[in-house]
């Protein structure tokens, strides 16, 4: 029988966090299978050698997150696929709550709410600020975990191939053609690593700035020679 969930996960030199990623979705409650599936940008695979579980199916592909999960969607069996950052945790009830918000016949993309891994308040003032700002657009990010019909993510043509700002385009594009996306009243958490690593303020601002430009015409191509 084919797996009803498959969990894609994108990954560049995340040797130091995928094991650890795989072994927590096998912690969660899952009503139905699952298959995991890891596509590796580094064409040498070294994120994807490291992994211990023999039954995670694994790819390398042309490095760029929306790429790397297009090839994932390719490789999917499951009914539902969902794109998780190899660096974000499902809520315990996960599957439950996303299957359940499929269920509604003209629902066919939803996400989560975020939570940030650290008890520091300015983390949880950015969390909320995030989940406020996507219950309001109805665009949430892709650290929000995106959950698909898989025949639905199909029949859009999947992410765009564009090297940033692939999240932002594909909730675009649902919107514009009346899609409904729902946002479920429970979080993910993602790591704090980023904001750490360059300053919570830097990568704050560097990250709005972003998306505002792109909200204004910039390409994706001129932006990501700004982000790293």
């Amino acid at each position: 029988m084919p797996p009803h969930f498959s969990i894609i996960i994108s990954v560049i030199h995340e040797e130091g966090v995928i094991n650890s990623t795989i072994e927590h979705l096998e912690t969660l409650q899952v009503s139905a299978s699952m298959e995991i599936i890891v596509v590796d940008g580094d064409r040498s695979g070294e994120t994807i050698g490291v992994i211990r579980n023999g039954n995670v199916r694994t790819a390398t592909g042309e490095k760029g997150r929306g790429n790397q999960m297009n090839r994932g969607a390719a490789m999917a069996r499951g009914d539902i696929v969902v794109f998780l950052h190899a660096d974000t945790r499902l809520p315990p009830d996960a599957f439950a709550l996303m299957e359940g918000a499929l269920s509604d016949p003209v629902c066919l993309v939803g996400a989560f709410d975020l939570a940030i891994d650290s008890g520091r308040p300015i983390y949880r003032l950015l969390a909320k600020i995030a989940s406020f700002r996507s219950r309001i657009t109805r665009i949430p990010y892709g650290d929000q975990t995106f959950f698909f019909r898989r025949d639905y993510f199909n029949d859009i043509g999947g992410f765009a191939n564009i090297p940033l700002m692939e999240d932002v385009e594909i909730m675009r594009r649902i919107k514009k053609r009346g899609g409904r996306i729902a946002i479920l009243n429970r979080s993910v958490t993602t790591s704090a690593r980023r904001w750490e690593k360059e300053g919570i303020l830097l990568c704050t601002l560097r990250n709005w700035l972003l998306i505002s430009l792109y909200f204004f015409g910039v390409s994706p191509e001129r932006l990501s020679k700004f982000y790293k």
